[in-house]
């Protein structure tokens, strides 16, 4: 397929295996954003698909061809980094024009006085600086192409990086953590950005983050990655409302999902605290039952719980609360606020049950179906 192709990658660093085996799949003009924790590998196998290492295993293709043996510059990929590569003697509209310079200019072409005056030098400089302006009117550079790096801001320099990979048209764009150097209100800006470049260029982006808002509002599918494995691929809703692993249910999702332990009898009703709740499923003993914020509630009969603190962020309120040592949160309505039990006082939870994940004692998700009974039930 076009595109990024991986199949069961796998690298190590003398005896610390990195990449255990790790299949991706990037389509022609698909955002895929690579996530997980920090050491997790998603940095080194973004070096791999640009060609800076190499794995010890496994198969990369890019745009249909074998490209595992090319060196990088031979890949057709732009990479953007965490730090901005710049060069500081260089205008913007020079550091944008490298790449472009690099491959349609001859070693004499590119020398600054003797270079010029070459046959054929000056049409090709016109084009390189036809398409430099408009990658750099693009981004809101359009005013600054006579400036040096020392003379911007980090949002302007990250911009600068951003068109010196666009106006390359690669087959695919390899980003590794661009905004983390941004403030947040210019990291919002710039997510918006980067996702209409992508859109307009119709490239393959692998887009490697810590942070899963980036994660979830730029992406088409979204890899969460942990300990050198990619646990599950999917849409950004699928991820956080249909997780099938429970490290990718607690890595996703600000505040964490709630986990309480829980046990399934042999009529696979599941029990929290010897509470019956409206879910059923075909696992027995003790199993997870995650809950996300949002999906808590105060009732009056329920999971008892103590309220420990209270957070009020605008848009919603947390209610953070305890339970036999376990910590949960739930969130509210901000319009609940002259309403909010008092610290230290006890409180009822219910769930709403269509929304419970159930996981086993491996981690892997376990299905579970509603079902109707005649005694009280925790919904």
């Amino acid at each position: 397929m076009a595109g990024i192709t991986l199949r069961s990658v796998i690298k190590s660093f003398g005896g610390n295996r990195i990449l255990h085996g790790v299949s991706l799949d990037v389509a022609a003009g698909e955002f895929v954003a690579l996530v997980g924790p920090s050491g997790c590998g998603k940095t080194t196998l973004m070096r791999i698909v640009a060609g800076i290492e190499q794995a010890d295993a496994g198969s990369l293709h890019i745009n249909g061809r074998e490209a595992s043996a090319l060196r990088p510059g031979e890949r057709d990929v732009a990479m953007v980094f965490q730090s901005y590569a710049l060069y500081p003697h260089l205008t913007v509209a020079e550091n944008i024009a490298v790449p472009l310079a690099m491959r349609r200019l001859n070693a004499w072409q590119r020398l600054p006085v003797l270079g010029g005056t070459l046959p054929g030098t000056r049409g090709v400089r016109g084009g390189i600086a036809a398409e430099v302006r408009s990658a750099a009117e693009a981004l809101g550079l359009g005013a600054l192409l006579e400036r040096r790096p020392a003379q911007l801001s980090g949002g302007q320099r990250q911009r600068v990086a951003l068109a010196r990979a666009i106006v390359r048209r690669p087959a695919a764009f390899l980003m590794d953590e661009p905004l983390s150097n941004l403030d947040a209100s210019l990291r919002v800006q710039t997510r918006r950005e980067i996702v209409d470049i992508h859109r307009r260029a119709g490239a393959a982006t692998l887009y490697v983050t810590h942070d899963q808002s980036e994660a979830l509002t730029m992406a088409d599918r979204v890899a969460v990655m942990q300990g050198g494995q990619i646990l599950q691929v999917a849409a950004p809703r699928d991820i956080y409302a249909d997780p099938q692993d429970l490290r990718v249910a607690t890595f996703i999702g600000s505040p964490r999902i709630n986990l309480l332990q829980a046990e399934a009898g042999a009529d696979g009703v599941l029990r929290v605290g010897g509470v019956a709740t409206a879910l059923r499923t075909a696992a027995r003993g003790r199993l997870t039952l995650g809950i996300r914020p949002e999906d808590l509630s105060l009732a009056p009969q329920g999971i008892p719980a103590c309220v420990e603190a209270v957070e009020f962020l605008g848009e919603s309120l947390l209610l953070h609360l305890r339970r036999d040592g376990t910590g949960l949160v739930l969130r509210l309505s901000p319009d609940m606020a002259g309403r909010v039990p008092a610290i230290g006082t006890e409180v009822r939870l219910e769930f709403a049950p269509q929304r419970g994940l159930v996981f086993g004692s491996d981690g892997a998700r376990v299905k579970a179906a509603l079902v109707a009974r005649a005694e009280p039930v925790l919904v």
